[in-house]
């Protein structure tokens, strides 16, 4: 195989490795990591054996996400505050036609469902993201982990039912979630609590990532009077030069405050019967770095 071609083989996958590391990390940065360093097994390689390579890149892939899923698990113990996935720009609204198969890649990047995947064990989590995300048949995935196919059956069974047990249960229209957002920004800019507190569900949840870098929520905050004061008192302390981006990211509508050219912070909104149940709010400005607002 020629250089050349190597580097088409590679860039053709790519979004694929992508995705697929992504989600083992939650982390952009570290996704990128993995996937460079992937590129370099593949570049270095004897391609001659090579008849399937899609199925080598996602096995190098995938293998190489396990081994810095267990470096970095360290890193979140000693986290501070909650922890969120780094906000991942996705497209699919525009790239994937497909109304079912645009639900299910939204579904497994969303940020409630990377959240549940953190208390997965790193094969688990492997199974769980080429099963539930991409569909690989259980021998491809025996494959790419060198287990045998009951030993994958048995991880994908322990890890669906960890995740259908604690991952929401809903499902929400995108236009509805988009307007209730615009709704949410135009109370807190408005310092409206009134009107935050009727969109707020009793038993919302708020969830803040600062990383111990930025001004956030420490704990998570319960109940709708709750969340509504802290959002009206957030709201007073305003940012410099502020101004607002919608933006897919992690599959679903998100807001992008912007303190000039640079993101100060990501929320997203999960809405249950037309009413906010949780809110995130990512602010942990390293987690930002490599968010594309243009």
């Amino acid at each position: 195989m020629a250089p050349d071609t190597a580097t088409d083989v590679f860039e053709e996958h790519r979004p694929l490795l992508t995705g697929v590391a992504y989600r083992m990390l939650g982390r952009v940065a570290d996704a990128e990591d993995v996937v460079q360093e992937a590129w370099l097994r593949w570049s270095g390689a004897d391609r001659s054996d090579v008849r399937e390579p899609r199925g080598y890149l996602v096995r190098v892939t995938t293998r190489l996400a396990i081994d810095r899923l267990r470096q970095v698990q360290s890193r979140k113990e000693a986290y501070v505050g909650p922890w969120l996935p780094e906000p991942y720009v996705t497209h699919f609204a525009d790239t994937v036609p497909d109304s079912a198969e645009r639900a299910v890649l939204a579904d497994s990047v969303s940020l409630a469902v990377l959240v549940v995947l953190e208390s997965l064990s790193p094969l688990e989590r492997a199974v769980f993201v080429l099963r539930e995300a991409f569909g690989y048949p259980y021998a491809d995935i025996a494959a790419v982990l060198d287990r045998e196919e009951p030993a994958v059956r048995q991880l994908a069974g322990r890890a669906r039912k960890h995740v259908d047990e604690r991952r929401p249960r809903y499902e929400v229209d995108p236009a509805e979630r988009r307007d209730l957002t615009e709704r949410f920004l135009a109370a807190a800019a408005d310092g409206d609590l009134e009107g935050l507190m009727a969109m707020l569900a009793p038993d919302v949840r708020l969830v803040g990532d600062s990383g111990g870098r930025s001004q956030a929520p420490l704990r998570v905050i319960e109940s709708a009077d709750k969340v509504g004061r802290f959002l009206q008192g957030a709201a007073k302390k305003g940012v410099p030069h502020v101004s607002f981006r919608f933006l897919e990211i992690n599959g679903g509508p998100a807001l992008v405050i912007m303190s000039g050219t640079k993101p100060d912070s990501v929320f997203q909104l999960d809405v249950v019967d037309g009413r906010i149940q949780c809110i995130y709010i990512m602010r942990n400005p390293e987690k930002l770095l490599a968010l594309d607002v243009e």
